[in-house]
């Protein structure tokens, strides 16, 4: 059985976590996505009217959901460290950062954000 240490583990989980996140949301991927959506304009009960996208297959399903692209996305990191860590290694070491900072960017983004709507009210 292969033991990964705490630190190794937790880089895995970073970098997964910021690579789904690349797929799914990110707007330089958006070309990647783009020919497995199309827009659909949807009507709610009051009327108003929203444009969302939608996926036009599996495929699209996979780069359109969150949960999808995680799973798929932690097997690629995971795989890449047991089977090929030369190369893998210093990918999840670069992504796991980003994924530190994403995280650190939201707690501080919020609490920035809080503070002043606090100094208007």
């Amino acid at each position: 059985m292969i033991e990964i240490n705490w630190m190794t583990y937790l880089m895995i989980i970073l970098a997964s976590y910021r690579f789904t996140h690349l797929i799914v949301f990110d707007k330089i991927t958006e070309f990647i996505r783009k020919p497995f959506l199309r827009k659909k304009s949807i009507k709610d009960s009051y009327g108003h009217t929203e444009t969302k996208d939608v996926p036009t297959s599996k495929f699209g399903y996979l780069l359109n959901c969150y949960w999808c692209a995680g799973v798929w996305s932690a097997l690629f990191m995971a795989l890449g460290y047991l089977y090929i860590p030369e190369i893998a290694l210093p990918i999840i070491f670069i992504f796991s950062i980003a994924g530190a900072q994403a995280i650190l960017e939201t707690f501080v983004g919020v609490g920035v954000k809080l503070v002043d709507y606090l100094k208007r009210n």
